[in-house]
């Protein structure tokens, strides 16, 4: 396995930054709605259900992205 050096980028954003995410939008959304109303979460559903849904779609697109690469190559 070829290993990434600093100076390399990814072909793909990484999931392990919340920041490399398309639904990093939706993310600082729900927490700016957290600091606003306290952290009542009952305030900020809609923000939260955003974010789900943007992070299924993420996830579906990966799992598609997948699909067709091996594991041997």
């Amino acid at each position: 396995m070829a290993s990434n050096s600093k100076g390399s980028t990814p072909p793909y954003a990484s999931a392990a930054r919340i920041s490399d995410s398309p639904c990093f939008p939706q993310y600082t959304a729900s927490l700016k709605c957290l600091e606003e109303f306290s952290s009542n979460k009952s305030k900020c559903q809609e923000h939260f259900d955003v974010y789900k849904e943007c992070k299924k779609k993420e996830r579906e697109a990966r799992l598609e992205r997948n699909k067709n690469r091996s594991f041997f190559s």
